[in-house]
C-alpha cells in the first residue's frame, strides 16, 4: 500500500480478494474497477466532477420509492438496460425490451376480452395476440403482465388520482395461447425528469421522451421470460427512444376499423360508437436452456 501509484492501483485492487471469494464476483469486480479506473485516468476527472458524480447517486438514492426507482432510470437513459437486453435476447424469440422503472407488481387478474380502458377518454384500442414458440407451436396457458400509461401520460405508481392497478392487468391465454383486451391507445410521454436523471438528460442536450407503447412480461413453465414492449409505427418519437428500448420486430401498426365492426362479448367499458383501433402482435417465447 505504501508504493500505491496512479499507475499500478488497479493491480493492487485486483490482489485486494480473498482466496474464498466467488470466482463471478472476482470477474466482476475486477472488471469494473479497471474500467472506472481506465475511465478516471482517461478523463482525468477532478474531485469537482466525482463529487458532483457521488451527488447525483446520492440524490437518486432520496427520491427512490418502491414506485420510483430512479436508478433504474439511470440505467435505461444510459442504455446498459437494453445493452443487457439486447446481449441476452434470443435471435429467434421476440425481442425484450427494458421493464422501467414503473411496473407494478402482482396485477388484478384480466379476463381474456377483459377491458383496462375502464371510464378513461381517448381512442379504443383493441389487442389481439398468441404466444407460440420458436417452432411456431401455440403455448397453452401462458400468463401475460400487461401495462401501460394513462391517456395524461403517467403510471399509475405515479398519478395520485389513479388506482395502484389502473391499466395493469394479468392475463393467462387460452388452449390455443391466445390472448385478447381492450384499452386505450397509449400515449407518447416523458421520463421523470426532476430528478439527477433530469440533470443528466438536460446536461447531454437530450429530450426525455419515450414513444407509446404497451408493456409485456409473459411467462410460461419451460421456456425464458420475456420482458418487452411494443411500439405503434407512427409515434413521432419511435427513433429518439431516450432509454433505446426500440427493436424492429417490437413495432407494430394500429389498423382503424368502423365500429360495426367491433366484436361482440368483450368487456369494453361503454359501447363503440367511433371507429376503434386494432392491432394483432404475437410473443415468441424462447426455452429455458436451463430446464
Amino acid at each position: 500500500m505504501r508504493d500505491v501509484t496512479v499507475d499500478n492501483i488497479t493491480d493492487v485492487f485486483t490482489g485486494y480478494f480473498g482466496k474464498d471469494t466467488d470466482p463471478r464476483t472476482r470477474e466482476i469486480m475486477i472488471s469494473l474497477a479497471q474500467h472506472l479506473h481506465d475511465f478516471t485516468r482517461e478523463v482525468n476527472l477532478t474531485h469537482d466532477e466525482w463529487r458532483k458524480g457521488l451527488s447525483m447517486l446520492e440524490h437518486a438514492g432520496r427520491i427512490t420509492t418502491p414506485e420510483r426507482n430512479e436508478f433504474v432510470l439511470f440505467s435505461d437513459v444510459l442504455g446498459l438496460s437494453s445493452l443487457v437486453d439486447m446481449m441476452h435476447s434470443k435471435p429467434d424469440a421476440t425481442s425484450s425490451s427494458v421493464l422501467g422503472p414503473f411496473h407494478v407488481s402482482n396485477p388484478p387478474p384480466l379476463a381474456i376480452g377483459g377491458d383496462m380502458k375502464r371510464d378513461f377518454e381517448g381512442p379504443v384500442l383493441l389487442v389481439e395476440g398468441q404466444v407460440r414458440d420458436t417452432d411456431g407451436n401455440a403455448i397453452p396457458g401462458a400468463q401475460i403482465d400487461i401495462w401501460q400509461t394513462a391517456p395524461n401520460g403517467m403510471y399509475s405508481s405515479q398519478d395520485p388520482d389513479q388506482d395502484i392497478h389502473s391499466f395493469h392487468g394479468l392475463m393467462t391465454a387460452d388452449d390455443n395461447g391466445e390472448f385478447c383486451f381492450t384499452t386505450v391507445r397509449p400515449v407518447s410521454y416523458t421520463v421523470p425528469s426532476d430528478g439527477p436523471v433530469g440533470e443528466l438528460l438536460e446536461a447531454a442536450g437530450r429530450h426525455p421522451w419515450r414513444p407509446s407503447h404497451l408493456h409485456y412480461i409473459a411467462t410460461a413453465p419451460g421456456f425464458r421470460s420475456l420482458v418487452t414492449e411494443v411500439f405503434p409505427d407512427d409515434d413521432p418519437y419511435l427513433d429518439e427512444d431516450t432509454v433505446f428500448g426500440v427493436r424492429k420486430d417490437l413495432v407494430m401498426t394500429y389498423h382503424t376499423r368502423p365500429a360495426t365492426e367491433f366484436p361482440d362479448g368483450l368487456a369494453l367499458s361503454g359501447s363503440v360508437i367511433e371507429p376503434f383501433l386494432y392491432v394483432k402482435f404475437d410473443l415468441i417465447l424462447s426455452i429455458d436452456d436451463d430446464t
